[in-house]
């Protein structure tokens, strides 16, 4: 049975991009000259599998055709800083709102309609209305029910570091997500108290993934004891085999702490689409009923208007209690990506 526990601006420089990876990953997407007319561009830090279809919908309803060039969230905002004000893209998906804050500091996002940005709670869009939050998602522990008991599991993520967890603690350090959440130590507790933490995982042996679902995969086939995860990994792997198939559990860290930051996937309109009604349309629509649900369903995340209800047997999005930041603090995503290379984690 499943247990929810409440336990600058330098950015291309800064995201580590060199030019071969930027040129990996433009293949196959769009250039100035073959963005449509009648459509609009996409840079998606989403991947093609989760919002492919999405856009599909969009298209059916509207007629308004998508092409979107899909890459790591990261590597995108420096695509698009290096294109500056002749990039292609429209609208830029990233994947939290720590690109999407970088992105802006950069002066490459325009306001939003004020009809898009009412639309979703305060702290889920940024203060100056140039992105808004589409889904949510919060930082969770899982743990290896049959290694660990729910009362030992970490109640915050300073505790990974015990010499207890050696070689037992994964995260992914190249996903967008746990650089979000290590910004948000940075913001909430110093450089100084990340760093050091940072430096404790990679003495304590930490294990790196590329991804959360591999994490998952790991905790739940007893090969590391915890994971640092997004909640709504736990939830698509449990409808897939069954929750009472599933060893992994899911545990929150103490409230305030950095370990369960609720994060978001989100959206803006680069300013050289600023009166692009087609780009206007696609993120209004994404906080439609449609587009809400369809992540409901499709990727158990939150959804951020307040009419959609979340999936069964999440925990209301108002009960989580993460770090008192807002998202918008995020942006310092170079500093993030900095830290992470000098502790050796990148």
């Amino acid at each position: 049975m499943f247990r929810f526990t409440r336990r600058g601006s330098l950015l291309a420089a800064g995201l580590l991009v060199t030019t071969t990876a930027l040129a990996a990953c433009s293949s196959g997407g769009a250039t100035e000259t073959d963005v449509p007319a009648d459509g609009v561009v996409v840079y998606s830090g989403r991947s093609e599998e989760l919002v492919g279809p999405l856009f599909e919908l969009f298209t059916a309803e509207t007629g308004i055709p998508v092409q979107a060039r899909y890459g790591d969230t990261a590597e995108l905002a420096a695509q698009m800083i290096e294109e500056g004000d002749s990039t292609p893209a429209q609208v830029y998906f990233a994947q939290d709102a720590g690109a999407l804050g970088a992105v802006s500091a950069e002066g490459l996002l325009a306001d939003l309609p004020e009809s898009t940005t009412s639309l979703v709670p305060d702290n889920y869009r940024s203060a100056d209305g140039r992105w808004v939050g589409v889904s949510g998602r919060a930082r969770v522990i899982a743990y290896d029910q049959q290694q660990v008991a729910v009362d030992q599991v970490p109640t915050s993520i300073f505790e990974l570091t015990d010499p207890r967890w050696k070689g037992q603690v994964a995260i992914a350090p190249t996903n967008a997500s746990f650089q979000s959440f290590v910004t948000a130590l940075r913001v909430t507790d110093g450089d100084d108290v990340a760093r050091a933490w940072l430096e404790g995982l990679v003495a304590n042996d930490v294990q790196r993934f590329e991804k959360n679902g591999l994490i998952l995969d790991a905790v739940n086939a007893g090969q590391v004891q915890l994971g640092l995860i997004n909640h709504y990994y736990w939830y698509e792997k449990a409808a897939e085999v069954g929750a009472d198939n599933m060893r992994a559990q899911l545990a929150f860290t103490a409230p305030a702490d950095p370990g369960s930051l609720v994060n978001v996937a989100g959206v803006g309109i680069t300013t050289n689409a600023a009166n692009s009604n087609n780009a206007a349309a696609l993120v209004q629509w994404l906080l439609s009923p449609v587009a809400q649900q369809y992540f409901v369903d499709n990727t158990f995340e939150y959804p951020v208007v307040a009419s959609i209800a979340a999936a069964d047997g999440l925990p209301p999005l108002e009960s989580l209690r993460g770090p008192d930041i807002e998202l918008a603090e995020l942006a310092d995503l170079p500093g993030t990506l900095a830290m992470l290379e000098d502790v050796g984690l990148l």
